[in-house]
């Protein structure tokens, strides 16, 4: 599986570059804290692919990593997407190295 630091998905916002940003966590947990991506809880991710791009770079994150870890290894198994990057360390990394200002639960 692809991943991409925290810091580099900065690099890519700050450069404007043209991405899918994708957050697999719940609606509570986005409305806490989040990154400005779009919501696609892991439970209906497969049933959601089509709002997943499969001709630009596509970062999936959750709170550590390990849920879009899972997203991630589903869409790839089953309608074999090879565009996809996990987020290292997740939002909790994103708080700790880039901005401390996202709280983290």
């Amino acid at each position: 599986m692809k991943e991409i630091t925290v810091q580099e998905l900065k690099d890519m916002q700050d450069r404007g570059e043209d991405f899918q940003l994708i957050d697999v966590r719940e609606p509570n947990e986005y409305d806490f804290a989040n990154l400005g991506g779009e919501l696609i809880p892991l439970g209906s991710v497969l049933q959601n692919a089509d709002k997943i791009s499969k001709d630009k770079k596509v970062v999936v994150h959750c709170r550590s990593g390990a849920r879009s870890g899972t997203a991630i290894q589903q869409l790839e198994k089953k309608f074999g997407y090879t565009n996809l990057y996990n987020l290292k360390g997740g939002i909790l990394a994103y708080s700790d190295q880039i901005d401390p200002d996202i709280p983290k639960y």
